[in-house]
């Protein structure tokens, strides 16, 4: 009996923001290839993350959450991304959250079903359902919003169920060898995931709107005998905004380059220190021009 063919192909993952596209991902890629908050719109690229397995190799697309809130260029430009996310795809998983549906989900829906895409539906957040059988309700009401091949309830965050929709993957990917080496988890280059990781400690340590006006450029990284050193500029759109980023005596900042060099010492295996600097463009995330210099699509 001849070996099945290879198979290769992109897989979409579309929804609003907050249902948990990137800790689906990085759950099914088994590495962290995208940062996760509890805050909505914390993706604001496109990312791939790659899965190899000895029959297939899938290459899934993280988005930014579609959201009807694009007074900015950064928002529109987001919207944008995801959008043309799906014109690329093989297959597109439209990510919602079980028991919740709102104005943005059916938004993201209606994207997903003017694309004309094969379309899994995933329920995620199971882990919050009780009783459980409340699910099968929700199930049954996501599967007349939409012609979807399959609905499968996970939860990316413990992993149930994620075997289940791994499995069903491969059948909707073309016949290719694969696109990436086997050990890639991600197409995203050092600088751009360091820059998102100091992100995503200002992220959790921010509140309010501060964390959506700003963004992490890398201006140094340096290997040597010694390890690893990291010049990061905190790009802010207002003066007010660069008090409250710095904190009271330099204290947040200082809490949130800990926070990223300790991670960062585990993934590297040696030292790694790390200079914060905090800096004023204004509105920069209105800007088409500025956006496009600090690497946004």
């Amino acid at each position: 009996m001849a070996d099945a063919p290879f198979r290769c192909g992109f897989v979409v993952v579309i929804g609003r923001p907050n249902v948990g596209k990137s800790t689906l991902i990085n759950a099914l890629v088994g590495a962290k290839v995208s940062i996760v908050t509890p805050k909505p719109q914390t993706t604001r690229h496109r990312i791939l993350g790659v899965h190899t397995a000895p029959e297939h190799q899938t290459i899934f697309v993280d988005t930014p959450g579609m959201h009807q809130d694009s007074r900015k260029a950064m928002n529109r430009m987001m919207n944008r991304t995801a959008a043309n996310a799906l014109s690329d795809a093989d297959l597109c998983l439209f990510v919602c959250e079980a028991n919740r549906w709102t104005r943005e989900d059916q938004a993201s829906l209606d994207k997903v079903r003017k694309a004309r895409l094969p379309t899994v539906a995933i329920l995620n957040k199971t882990d919050k359902v009780h009783p459980k059988e409340m699910l099968l309700e929700s199930i049954a009401d996501l599967s007349g919003r939409h012609d979807f091949r399959e609905v499968i309830p996970v939860s990316a965050k413990t992993g149930n169920n994620l075997d289940r929709l791994k499995s069903v993957i491969p059948e909707y990917l073309p016949e290719s060898g694969p696109l990436f080496p086997a050990e890639s988890t991600t197409d995203r280059d050092e600088s751009f995931r360091i820059a998102e990781l100091i992100r995503e400690k200002l992220t959790l340590n921010l509140r309010q709107e501060v964390p959506y006006g700003l963004t992490v450029q890398i201006e140094r990284l340096e290997r040597d005998a010694g390890g690893v050193a990291i010049n990061a500029i905190i790009w802010v759109e207002r003066d007010s905004q660069k008090g409250i980023v710095v904190g009271k005596g330099g204290g947040l900042l200082k809490k949130v380059g800990r926070a990223a060099r300790l991670e960062l010492r585990d993934g590297y295996g040696c030292p790694v220190h790390i200079e914060l600097w905090v800096k004023v463009k204004e509105n920069w995330a209105d800007n088409e021009r500025e956006l496009l210099r600090l690497g946004y699509e």
